[in-house]
């Protein structure tokens, strides 16, 4: 059976599971890896701004402030010195322009935005004029020739003139408060931005994972539900149904596959439909075949067997009548035709024996064997008695069968050990039983003759002798009639070939036996391919 391919262009343009996972995977990695740049720049812009605010404008101000302390105690010593003359009160005129000088230094060390520079850079020029203008020129008058010859308009100008210096300080400050404010302005925006980077990207992570979840869903998992949806359909017995998923290029080989298979599968199955009906077809033909030959057996016997008799009566009339008559040659052909008519009798009667093992049953029921055994020895006690026969029986199990027929089946097997018995010594029968892997093994051994294993399988075909008739008597049906029953009980029976003081068969029953086999059952139909 063939299944249709598609075009090869149809499976390259399909990507696999495989390919929807590589990038699914792969579109979650240039996410995060462009996610973890635009939170480090988000991060590193507001870290700067921070940076810039602390360790900047901050740190700016503070020295801005020193510088206009630094310049403040300048201008008070001096005035003290002025006014006093005493050299105590111009330290710290000194101390002040030192730490001028310092301080200014540090302010340019932090690099400061270029309007800022400009104010320092007027701060110190106003500075410097005020102290080689007025402040130096004074200090040295004073140290010259006193206090007295500074007057109150070059005390006043020095005032004067220092103002601007204050102007310039409170415009260095005023700078430095606005760079202040810009800086938190920016930390602020930048604070902002950053905090609007990561919900972003915590908003593009979390669309993209429902996307990817939505694309999983439509291209792989929806798929895979509906293969899976179709395989259990089909498993529940709708074979009927067309398995067709789409979805990726794996799962779309994979239903194919599995179409393939159903179509395989009801294939075999519509076989099956149709050997099962050539088959019961078969066993209800076989049926009324075996109806038919049945009648025709017990019609044949009856018809067969009147004219036998017939024969026989007369045969034996002509002599009884006729003796005088008769020389002894006509006596002996008169009792050739009545032991041959007696003969086809017993053959006729044996045939429908063995004819209705398998046909004509009797209910299945727990039969003891030890009973059946004991029955079978009634049927032969003049044959025991004659043969002056021991026969042992052991502890026999009970099983389910058909009681008549094992009988005649342990009666076909004693009556043999007793019927091939060796010369010159009584027959010895010893018959065992054991339980073996959920069966009993029975064996029934004698000290008979034996039988050559060359003829193992030979013995259990009908009507095969291995003696002459003259030598002993029987039809050779009775180790095939042991056989049909033992196989009709669900057992076994064959000859063990390794015993050699006499003859040993070991026949096989189920411990738990169901009903026995029927010879018309569609199995045994279908093994043996014909009639019975």
């Amino acid at each position: 059976m063939t299944t249709e391919t598609p075009p090869s262009g149809t499976r390259q343009s399909r990507w696999s599971a495989q390919t929807w996972f590589n990038v699914v995977l792969l579109s979650m990695a240039v996410l995060l890896a462009v996610s973890a740049v635009v939170g480090a720049a988000a991060l590193g812009n507001a870290a700067s701004a921070s940076n810039r605010l602390i360790d900047g404008i901050s740190m700016g101000r503070i020295q801005a402030e020193r510088l206009q302390t630094t310049l403040v105690n300048q201008e008070t010593g001096m005035r003290g010195f002025v006014l006093t003359g005493k050299e105590e009160f111009l330290q710290p005129y000194v101390d002040g322009r030192r730490d001028e000088l310092n301080t200014a230094q540090q302010i340019r060390t932090l690099k400061p935005a270029a309007e800022l520079l400009r104010r320092l850079d007027d701060v110190e020029r106003l500075s410097d004029e005020w102290r080689f203008q007025q402040a130096e020129p004074m200090i040295a008058d004073v140290r010259g020739t006193g206090p007295e010859t500074v007057g109150t308009e070059r005390t006043e100008e020095g005032k004067r003139v220092f103002d601007m210096v204050r102007k310039a300080l409170d415009a260095q400050n005023a700078a430095w408060t606005q760079a202040r404010e810009d800086a938190r302005a920016e930390l602020a925006t930048a604070r902002w931005a950053r905090d609007l980077t990561f919900f972003a990207i915590l908003l593009a992570f979390l669309i993209t994972i429902v996307t990817m979840a939505v694309l999983l869903r439509i291209a792989v998992f929806r798929p895979l539900t509906r293969l899976r949806e179709a395989s259990r359909r089909v498993t529940n017995g709708d074979f009927e149904h067309h398995v067709d998923t789409g979805g990726p290029a794996d799962l779309a080989e994979l239903a194919r596959d599995m179409e393939a298979m159903r179509r395989r599968i009801v294939a075999e199955l519509e076989e099956t439909r149709v050997s099962r009906q050539q088959l019961a077809a078969q066993a209800e033909e076989l049926k009324r075949s075996n109806a038919e030959l049945e009648q025709f057996a017990y019609v044949a016997s009856h018809d067969l067997q009147e004219p036998l008799r017939k024969v026989a009566s007369f045969c034996q009339m002509l002599q009884q009548r006729y003796a005088s008559q008769l020389d002894d040659r006509a006596n002996t052909y008169i009792d050739f035709a009545v032991d041959g008519a007696k003969r086809m009798q017993v053959l006729i009667n044996e045939l429908l024996t063995f004819s209705r093992v398998g046909r004509v049953n009797q209910e299945p029921v727990e039969t003891d064997l030890n009973d059946v055994v004991e029955r079978a020895l009634a049927n032969l006690a003049a044959a025991v008695e004659e043969s002056e026969a021991e026969v042992e029986v052991g502890d026999l199990p009970v099983v389910i069968g058909d009681r008549t027929k094992l009988v005649m089946l342990w009666q076909n097997l004693i009556g043999n050990s007793l019927k091939f018995r060796s010369p010159g010594r009584a027959p010895r029968v010893r018959i065992e039983a054991e339980e073996r892997d959920g069966k009993w093994w029975m064996t029934v051994t004698d000290n008979g003759i034996g039988i050559p294993p060359n003829f193992a399988d030979k013995i259990f075909v009908i009507f095969q002798r291995l003696h002459q008739r003259d030598a002993y008597e029987g039809t050779g049906i009775g180790l095939a009639l042991c056989r049909k029953i033992v196989e009709h009980h669900r057992g076994r029976i064959w000859l063990d070939t390794e015993y050699r003081d006499g003859t040993r068969f070991v026949l096989t029953l189920p411990v738990t036996a169901g009903s026995p086999k029927t010879e018309t059952s569609e199995e045994t139909v279908a093994a043996s391919g014909g009639t019975v």
